[in-house]
């Protein structure tokens, strides 16, 4: 032990002050190289494990994380397309209140009747906001219906195509004055009793007429979509497409200062006006 450490001493004293044990560690270097690149080989195998291994795990989770991110967005920009679409109909819908004679508010749909023979819609306005039986319901196109159930907070909407409603209407081009029925069909009304020789054309524009005192004249309802003549039959068949978009329209205005809104309510909140 003590010879050992005496050895090393001499060693250590002989290479600092002489340079004769250089080469010799520079052959030991080199013979021991085989050694080192053995000796570093679990290493070599941990970084490899890191860089393929674990590193397609992590890509595997990056996948994972962005297709998690990816459906997100996916669906934020889809609400994104349906704010959109719905801020042009509300700019619209407010810019058609310029041309209102009436006071309005606007209301939201917020339920449709689930029996199709029954055109109704349900509202989020009612009583409490002062939503009255037989006001007129409009969109920026035309007559939707009138109110006929209303609650502190909802009120119910009678279409204008549903099978029990009418309105009085007059053809926008001369005066003609007639009745739009609701035949159950979203996109017709049925003008029924007009002589065969009354001047009313494909194209016309029917709109509220005030007649009854339901519903505040001007408004648009129907264009004239066909019109046919018989020969030997009195009346003629006219056939209406609603100008509102009675199955598309989400934001509504619920119009005051109409006539309903000055007359007792009748006991059928549907009005059947005649001539």
């Amino acid at each position: 032990m003590g010879l050992g450490a005496l050895l090393v001493a001499v060693l250590l004293a002989a290479d600092l002050r002489y340079s004769g044990l250089e080469t010799a560690r520079s052959v030991i270097d080199t013979l021991l190289t085989p050694v080192y690149l053995i000796a570093d080989i679990p290493t070599m195998i941990s970084n490899w494990q890191d860089d393929n291994i674990r590193s397609r795990s992590r890509l595997l989770d990056d996948n994972d994380r962005l297709r998690r991110e990816n459906l997100v967005l996916q669906g934020r920009t889809q609400q994104l397309a349906s704010l959109q679409a719905d801020n042009t109909r509300l700019r619209a819908l407010l810019n058609s209140t310029a041309l209102l004679r009436d006071d309005v508010l606007v209301g939201e749909i917020i339920g449709v009747s689930p029996d199709p023979v029954r055109h109704q819609l349900v509202l989020d306005k009612g009583a409490e906001v002062d939503v009255y039986l037989g006001q007129a319901l409009i969109d920026a196109d035309g007559l939707m219906g009138q109110v006929v159930e209303v609650s502190s907070t909802t009120s119910r909407v009678l279409l204008v195509t549903d099978p029990t409603h009418s309105v009085p209407v007059q053809v926008n081009r001369n005066g003609v004055r007639a009745v739009a029925e609701g035949v159950g069909s979203l996109d017709e009304l049925a003008i029924h009793h007009v002589a065969a020789t009354t001047d009313i054309q494909q194209g016309d524009l029917l709109v509220t007429s005030g007649l009854g005192g339901r519903f505040p004249f001007g408004y648009p309802v129907a264009v004239v979509s066909e019109v046919q003549r018989n020969p030997g039959e009195a009346f003629a068949r006219i056939s209406a497409r609603p100008t509102a978009a009675l199955d598309r329209a989400r934001h509504v205005l619920l119009v005051f200062g109409g006539p309903a809104a000055k007359s007792p309510v009748l006991e059928r909140p549907v009005e059947v006006a005649s001539e």
